[in-house]
């Protein structure tokens, strides 16, 4: 039996990305396997319509039918990679309403036609009620921001009542575009629309109203700039200046003291330089008596050696600036 080697190395074995279990929550991975399920059914329902149907327009029908399950598929793996930055039922309902789009839009492609001129209208029709339902979401997640801002028991069910009206107007809207050519829709029905249309923009105008009136307004404090970084009022510095602790330092570019001058005692080329404040200094008064010339001259006192520069074993203090005129 041969002991190992100490000096041996491990084989080299390639680092595996690390996976988050929880980048998709498990709610949207069923919906996105259910996005799964109509894309397949959406395709069988089209295999079938081919096999038993008329043979008018399928090679057109067919290409349609493969855009727009390719778009599809394009959309399902955008709104995928998009879900872990947005809330969980906004990444639920886009996922939703794409769905829809797919369904209706395969419904359009391979249902008969009444009238031969109504191929392209069909297309037209189907952006409609892509931008319909786009819209929709769009409304909710706004509506939604705004009912958060100020939560009561009228503006709960204000907001639920508002939704509702808008998904059901955009049904009410979606049905005529989608089968309008095999359908005879009565006055009534759009009587009922507008009446939908006319509850749904109360609604959504109320809550915003609500909060102008009653919600608590957060107080905007003015945040100044120094030094190239914002802080906050409370938190203002005062402006360095020299050591002199009356001129203050020139101001870069920037925005921020010119600490380079502090040490040499010369601004940086194109710093901005602030005028020097003279110190105030009391004049001496001008009744003073004259000296006497008969009295005699005391000796001058010997002067003390001059204190060796610096402070306690530190560096003296910069140069004051040049004084100009």
């Amino acid at each position: 039996m041969t002991a190992p080697d100490p000096y041996a190395t491990a084989p080299y074995s390639p680092a595996q990305p690390a996976r988050s279990e929880h980048s998709i929550s498990p709610l949207l991975r069923a919906a996105i396997w259910v996005a799964i399920g109509a894309l397949i059914a959406a395709a069988l329902v089209c295999v079938v319509w081919v096999l038993v149907g008329s043979q008018s327009g399928i090679v057109g029908r067919a290409f349609l039918t493969i855009l727009l399950l390719v778009a599809f598929a394009g959309v399902a793996i955008l709104d995928a990679h998009l879900a872990p930055s947005r809330p969980a039922w906004y990444a639920l309902a886009s996922l939703g309403t794409w769905i829809i789009s797919l369904l209706l839009g395969a419904i359009m492609i391979w249902i008969p036609t009444r009238y031969a001129w109504l191929g392209f209208s069909r297309f037209i029709q189907f952006l409609l009620i892509v931008l319909i339902l786009q819209l929709v979401l769009l409304h909710v997640r706004l509506f939604l921001k705004a009912y958060h801002r100020y939560e009561t028991t009228f503006t709960r069910v204000v907001t639920i009542a508002t939704i509702a009206l808008v998904v059901a107007l955009a049904a009410l809207l979606i049905i005529p575009l989608a089968f309008g050519e095999w359908l005879n829709l009565a006055d009534l029905y759009w009587r009922i629309v507008v009446a939908v249309a006319i509850l749904a923009a109360v609604g959504t105008a109320l809550v915003p109203l609500v909060n102008v009136l009653f919600a608590p307004k957060q107080p905007r404090a003015h945040i100044p700039a120094y030094g190239g970084q914002q802080v906050a009022h409370h938190e203002l510095l005062p402006w360095p200046t020299y050591v002199d602790a009356v001129t203050p330092l020139p101001m870069l570019p920037d925005g921020s003291p010119d600490w380079n001058a502090y040490y040499t005692g010369y601004p940086t080329p194109g710093a901005h330089v602030f005028a020097p404040q003279q110190p105030q200094v009391e004049a001496a008064p001008a009744s003073a008596a004259p000296e006497s010339p008969a009295a005699p001259q005391a000796p001058a006192a010997p002067q003390a050696p001059a204190a060796p520069s610096g402070y306690e074993g530190y560096p003296p203090p910069p140069p004051l600036p040049p004084q100009h005129p």
